[in-house]
C-alpha cells in the first residue's frame, strides 16, 4: 500500500491532540503554528518543508526523515535526532529552543543554528563540520569526540569544549569565547 503524499500544502494551527496528522510524505509543505508536542511522528517523511512557530517538544521521531528542513521560531525541547532516518538528514534552526536535545552520532555537516538556545544539548560523537552557531546560548552542552572542524562559534556563548577530546581543526572562535575552550584548566582570563 502506498503511503499518502502531500506537496506544496499549508498546514495551519494543527494540534495533534485534537487532529492527528496523517502519516505519509510531506514535500515542500509549510507547517505554521502547529503543535506536535509529545506526538508520534515516527516514520513520517518531511522533505524541503518549513516549520514556523511550531512546538515539537518531546515528539517521537524514530526513523523520521528530515531532509532540507527549516525550523523557525520553534520549540524542539527534548528531541532525539539520533533516532531519525540518517539518510540526507539536514535542517537549519532560527530562533529555536533546542534545550535537552540529542544529536548523538549524527552527521549534520554545515547545519546552521541561528539565535537559538541549546542548553544541555548532547553533541557527543556528532559530525558538525562547517556548522554555524550564530548568537547561540550553549550552556552545559556536551561535546565529546565531536567533529568541529571549520565550525563557527564566533558569536556563540556559554559553551565549554575540551580541545583535547574533540576534532577542532580550523574551527573559528572570537577572543571573548576563548574562555569556553580553557575552562578545564581553571585559569582566569581578564578582558
Amino acid at each position: 500500500m502506498q503511503e499518502p503524499y502531500f506537496e506544496n500544502q499549508l498546514f495551519d494551527r494543527i494540534d495533534c491532540t485534537q487532529q492527528e496528522l496523517t502519516k505519509g510524505e510531506y514535500e515542500k509543505c509549510n507547517f505554521d503554528n502547529c503543535s506536535f508536542s509529545e506526538c508520534d511522528l515516527s516514520e513520517f517523511k518531511f522533505i524541503d518543508c518549513c516549520f514556523i512557530n511550531c512546538n515539537l517538544s518531546l515528539a517521537k521521531i524514530n526513523k523520521t526523515v528530515f531532509q532540507d528542513i527549516k525550523f523557525k521560531d520553534c520549540k524542539l525541547i527534548g528531541l532525539h535526532f539520533e533516532n531519525c532516518n540518517d539518510f540526507l538528514l539536514s535542517f537549519s534552526f532560527e530562533n529555536c529552543q533546542l534545550n535537552y536535545c540529542s544529536f548523538f552520532k549524527t552527521k549534520i555537516k554545515k547545519t546552521i543554528f541561528n539565535n537559538s538556545t541549546l542548553l544541555q544539548v548532547d553533541f557527543s560523537e556528532t559530525d558538525l563540520t562547517g556548522a554555524i552557531f550564530e548568537n547561540c546560548n550553549m550552556e552545559q552542552s556536551v561535546f565529546n569526540k565531536t567533529i568541529l572542524e571549520k565550525a563557527d562559534f564566533r558569536t556563540a556563548y556559554n559553551f565549554s569544549i575540551d580541545l583535547e577530546n574533540n576534532r577542532m581543526k580550523k574551527a573559528r572562535f572570537s577572543s571573548i569565547g576563548i574562555q569556553g575552550l580553557l575552562y578545564k584548566y581553571d585559569i582566569e582570563i581578564d578582558s
